[in-house]
This record gives C-alpha cells, structure tokens and sequence, in this order.
C-alpha cells in the first residue's frame, strides 16, 4: 500500500499528552489565621511528596520570618509543624491539572480547590495570601464574593522562574507575621 504522505515523508507523531498532576492536601489547623497559597506543585515537589521540594524554591527562607523559625534548616514534616504552630497554613488553588514540566504558564485543564469552602472552615482566619501571580488570579476566581471576608496578599513567587532577587520579594512576605500576631 502506498504512504499517504508526500515522497520521503514520515507520519506526522502525535504528541503525548502530559500526565495529569495532583495537589497535596491542605496543611492547615483550627486556629489557622493565615493561609498562603499556591498554584501546582513543580515536578521535584510532586516526585518527593513535599510542597516546595525544589532546592531553589526560596518559600521556606522566605516564610521563615513571618513563622519566627528557620524553616530551612528543619526536616520536612517539623517545616509543617512549624506552620501550623505558627498558625499559618498551605495549600494549592489547583486540585489537578495537565502541565509539561513545572511552569504555571503551561497549566491546562484545570480543577480548583474549594477554596471558599476551607477558608470557611477556619474562623480564625484573617488573611489569604497568594504565593504568585497565576495563584493570585486563579484563587481570586476561586473566592469570588468570599474574598471580602478576608485581607488578600499578592505575594512575588518564590520560585527560582521569578526573576528579582529575594532581597527584593523578603518585605512582602515577612509583612505575613502581621496577620497571625496576637496584636492585630
């Protein structure tokens, strides 16, 4: 049978679909009064189990003080600890999602958290704080009508795709202890 293509053609390949990848559950507890959230976990975040496994990823050194604790320098499960003694908990504003690699610009087909529905669920929350810009758009989305119950921080993206120096990004998220003091 002769090849439909053209003389020295080959067929055309398909490209594969990217696997669908899936949010961690929320890190949160009763008396949380601040919530960060964030879009999809990286690749190296998703193979390890771990929010912000990327070693470039500067969310711990960046969060470390508004929690009052060097995050970094803890073992995984004691960073979570540490956050819910702090009263800051973490989550992703997408449940799942299809994306080749880790940027959120390639995020297609996306399910959301019920974010609103959390949020409910914590009355002692203050403020909801998006780790990134497509966080922020997606999660306001997310909130809608909700979002006035609550101070809404637009934080710069620790990750390492986000460009200026963490110098630069520190005061935003230090400004985070603000909303789980006692004094507020």
């Amino acid at each position: 049978m002769a090849s439909p293509f053209p003389h020295g053609q080959r067929r055309p390949r398909l490209a594969a679909m990217p696997d669908r990848k899936h949010s961690f559950p929320p890190v949160v507890a009763p008396d949380t009064r601040l919530l960060v959230l964030g879009s999809l976990p990286g690749e190296r975040s998703l193979a390890a189990g771990r929010y912000y496994a990327h070693p470039q990823n500067q969310f711990w050194q960046l969060l470390s003080p508004a929690a009052d604790r060097d995050l970094v320098a803890l073992p995984y499960a004691a960073r979570l600890e540490a956050l819910k003694a702090a009263r800051i908990g973490l989550w992703d504003v997408v449940a799942s999602a299809t994306r080749p690699g880790s940027t959120d610009a390639a995020l297609r087909d996306i399910d959301p958290h019920d974010i609103a529905a959390l949020a409910a669920q914590l009355p002692d929350l203050r403020a909801i704080a998006f780790n990134g810009a497509t966080a922020h758009r997606h999660g306001m989305r997310q909130l809608g009508s909700a979002a006035a119950r609550y101070t809404i921080v637009a934080l710069p993206s620790s990750s390492p795709l986000h460009t200026i120096g963490i110098a630069a990004k520190q005061p935003a998220w230090t400004m985070l202890r603000t909303y789980i003091s006692d004094n507020e």
